[in-house]
């Protein structure tokens, strides 16, 4: 029954991202972000030897995706997304899991993000998976409404 479930889209399916997942992760990142990337970047990045992309399907559509960049055994998360519609079912949790797994398993012993300090969820996500806080970047992001920038948590895990 598991692959009929698979088949019909009624489970997360984690694998590997390619190159042929350029243009769904490119409209999934403008969805996701302010400055979303181009197809031509995710491309470009899907192809560099140091990039590691996990991606989640539903049936056949890309519901998520994580991405990082490896050097010297340290890596940073360059972007992680998931669709509105999958949001708060487990997703990104999944996902997160698996890339710190492989991360791990390629040598990598410790991980770098940048969360935006009001996205709550994303925070909570990244607390639960060992994430802490080692600095901040303020004014980081693009001007808001407010007419001020957003600050960025720099956060980092351990994996060995």
């Amino acid at each position: 029954m598991d692959w009929l479930d698979r088949l019909l889209g009624r489970t997360v399916v984690l694998s590997e991202a390619g190159t042929g997942d350029a243009a769904a992760i490119a409209a999934l990142h403008a969805k996701s972000f302010q400055r979303g990337w181009s197809e031509q970047e995710i491309e470009r990045l899907l192809i560099e030897r140091n990039v590691f992309t996990q991606r989640a399907l539903r049936g056949r559509k890309l519901v998520g995706f994580v991405m990082s960049r490896d050097a010297a055994g340290e890596a940073e998360i360059l972007s992680i997304a998931v669709h509105a519609s999958q949001r708060g079912r487990g997703v990104a949790r999944q996902m997160l899991g698996l890339h710190l797994r492989r991360l791990a398993g390629l040598g990598v012993r410790a991980i770098f993000l940048e969360v935006d300090e009001n996205n709550t969820p994303a925070k909570r996500l990244y607390s639960r998976s060992g994430f802490r806080e080692v600095g901040r970047r303020e004014a980081y992001y693009g001007r808001g409404p407010d007419g001020k920038g957003g600050t960025a948590l720099v956060l980092r895990r351990d994996l060995v």
